[in-house]
């Protein structure tokens, strides 16, 4: 029998994640990092080992000043720009193959930055519902006193600091555990991000918010079943209004969003996968009609189902 999954499991299990590490920055002031948009089914992420940096908002706000032990993940893989803060003219960067990693340097000779680049990867129809349902731009605060560490922030320590060590090693399989502690992080950093006390907007936001959490896992866990609003309102003890309200606050969207897009993640993933027919697949995510189905589809991936499944093979 398997074992109850939590909705961060189920998220990943039905969103499958790859992690991979490209680049390791040792970068002496000034300098500077512009990275361009990501590929649709990619989503940028920076952790920063020591060292400061600013992180310039594609959106035109505020820059934020990173600190060692700080995680970025930019959901929705926008541009964006890094560097020192003091405004000079950077100094050019090489890359150097070193061991199971790239390294990436220059001849700046200011304060000193050491940052692992990487990305997590997925498909796009993946990537829809995680960048729709995450902060655009997701800041953990990783670096506590171990007085004040919780039990999730000491082993996201131990994380980056087991990834420290395989950047500068050349141990058997090396690549292969980066890749994979990479992954490792995308999980972790939610789950920290979730337990904060100023959780981010999104799912995360939701997450850390008990009350919504039999919605939330009953939308993740049982798709197919037809849920109403006040049959989630009710499984959370709170009126209709109350459920919707507060859902909505939490997450920006409706729950009614949210069951379709996992529904229809699902179905991508039975199509690709399973052959089953069109109309087992609809009945699974919970549509009686299988014209209803085929129409919420197209709607949501731009193509039918039918040329969904033809894509695959």
């Amino acid at each position: 029998m398997s074992p109850p999954l939590d909705w961060l499991s189920r998220l990943l299990e039905i969103t499958p994640v790859r992690g991979q590490l490209d680049l390791r920055c040792m970068y002496g002031a000034p300098w500077r990092i512009d990275q361009s948009e990501s590929a649709p089914g990619e989503i940028p992420y920076h952790v920063v080992l020591g060292g400061t940096a600013m992180l310039e908002d594609p959106a035109g706000g505020e820059p934020r000043q990173l600190v060692a032990g700080d995680i970025v993940i930019l959901a929705d893989g926008d541009a964006h720009t890094l560097h020192d803060g003091g405004g000079k003219r950077a100094k050019p960067a090489r890359e150097r193959a070193v061991a199971n990693l790239v390294w990436s340097e220059n001849t700046g000779a200011g304060a000193r930055l050491d940052m692992l680049c990487g990305r997590f990867v997925l498909s796009p129809a993946h990537a829809h519902l995680l960048r729709g349902y995450l902060p655009t731009r997701l800041i953990a605060h990783s670096a506590v006193r171990p007085e004040d560490a919780t039990d999730t922030g000491l082993h996201l320590s131990n994380l980056l600091g087991l990834m420290r060590v395989e950047t500068g090693g050349d141990s058997l399989g090396g690549r292969a555990m980066l890749n994979a502690l990479s992954t490792a992080l995308f999980a972790l950093t939610l789950r920290f991000a979730s337990e904060s006390q100023e959780a981010p907007s999104g799912l995360l936001a939701l997450a850390g918010y008990p009350r919504l959490a039999p919605a939330l896992d009953a939308l993740f866990h049982h798709p197919g079943h037809p849920w109403t609003l006040p049959a989630l309102a009710e499984l959370c003890n709170m009126s209709r209004a109350t459920f919707v309200r507060l859902f909505q606050e939490k997450l920006g969207r409706s729950a009614s969003d949210l069951l379709t897009d996992v529904r229809m993640t699902m179905a991508a993933n039975e199509l690709r996968t399973s052959s089953a027919s069109t109309g087992a697949i609809a009945e699974m995510v919970g549509y009686q009609s299988e014209a209803a189905f085929q129409r919420a589809f197209k709607l949501h991936m731009g193509v039918t189902p039918a040329s969904w499944r033809r894509a695959a093979d």
